[in-house]
């Protein structure tokens, strides 16, 4: 699996006018970047969000030579019938370049609540919709009944081809073996080197011992500062951690590297050594072509340390 790095496009995109978002995806993939990634929240933090697939959907016909990654969709906040059914209307727009991961969520627990679900059974819940979600994605008819979902005779059409892999992010244990018996791969995030690796064995281990052999695609995503040194880098990413979370950024500042294109990829090197190939980033600097600049020299650095011809 060759390396892939994508990024966060401008959170502002669509207040943009046509020609501007055409742009600033055009600016990704002609610098050599994979794709775009965003995350999913319904109401966040005081009411803030996105819809994930309903972005993604809007941005697909923009820049064909683009990846969409959703990184990662809260599915426990919405029936498996009609993720099912919005995800296969995002591969139909972008046939082969649709990667859906999926998370438990839980750092707002009233984004939960107000969406009618208990917080608590989020980890059940997801296992449930993810079970039902890949059978429909499959073209399975599906019948289940348990504690969340009762459906009988549930079908999808028309199938999706090729398959939208399906990765699961999170950091938990639980995380890691909901990975390994429903995922493509583990989209790590907030985590070091060496848990990287461990989480990679423990989560293709259960795989294999449920006789599971996916093409795997693991990765991280993370916020990454841009600047002339750590101290200019690091006032751009707080500042954006910190609106978008309201969070010091003392609790993220461990695992989110600042400086220029050199210190970023030294601090992501370790993660491809353990075993990632995918790297979903969300730069901040002084202005959007110096991310996107610094994040495709990034990519070339990664590559050529692993040594990869350019793609």
């Amino acid at each position: 699996m060759h390396l892939r790095v994508g990024i966060s496009p401008p959170l502002d995109i669509f207040d943009r006018s046509p020609e501007q978002r055409s742009g600033d995806l055009k600016l990704i993939a002609d610098l050599g970047l994979d794709h775009v990634l965003i995350a999913d929240h319904v109401s966040f933090r005081g009411g803030s969000g996105i819809d994930g697939l309903t972005y993604l959907a809007a941005l697909s016909g923009i820049e064909p030579r683009l990846d969409l990654y959703l990184g990662v969709m809260l599915l426990a906040l919405r029936h498996p019938m009609v993720a099912a059914r919005q995800v296969t209307q995002v591969a139909q727009a972008a046939p082969g370049r649709f990667t859906l991961g999926v998370g438990v969520g839980g750092e707002d627990r009233h984004e939960f609540e107000v969406c009618g679900i208990d917080p608590r059974t989020r980890g059940r819940r997801t296992d449930a919709q993810l079970q039902i979600v890949r059978a429909l994605l499959d073209g399975e008819t599906v019948t289940w009944d348990d504690e969340f979902f009762h459906l009988a005779d549930a079908t999808i059409r028309p199938t999706v081809s090729p398959a939208v892999p399906i990765t699961i992010g999170g950091r938990s244990d639980a995380a890691l073996t909901r990975a390994g018996r429903y995922g493509d791969g583990w989209l790590a995030s907030w985590c070091s080197a060496r848990r990287f690796g461990e989480g990679v064995e423990r989560v293709e281990t259960t795989a294999a011992e449920l006789g599971r052999r996916p093409q795997w695609q693991h990765g991280l995503q993370i916020w990454v500062g841009v600047g002339t040194d750590r101290d200019d880098a690091r006032r751009h990413v707080s500042q954006g951690m910190e609106s978008f979370y309201r969070i010091a950024f003392e609790s993220f500042e461990k695992y989110t590297p600042c400086g220029t294109a050199e210190d970023i990829a030294e601090f992501l090197a370790p993660y491809a050594e353990q075993g990632a190939t995918v790297f979903n980033l969300t730069p901040r600097g002084p202005d959007r072509e110096t991310e996107v600049a610094t994040m495709a020299e990034v990519k070339r650095m990664l590559v050529a340390n692993r040594g990869e011809r350019p793609v």
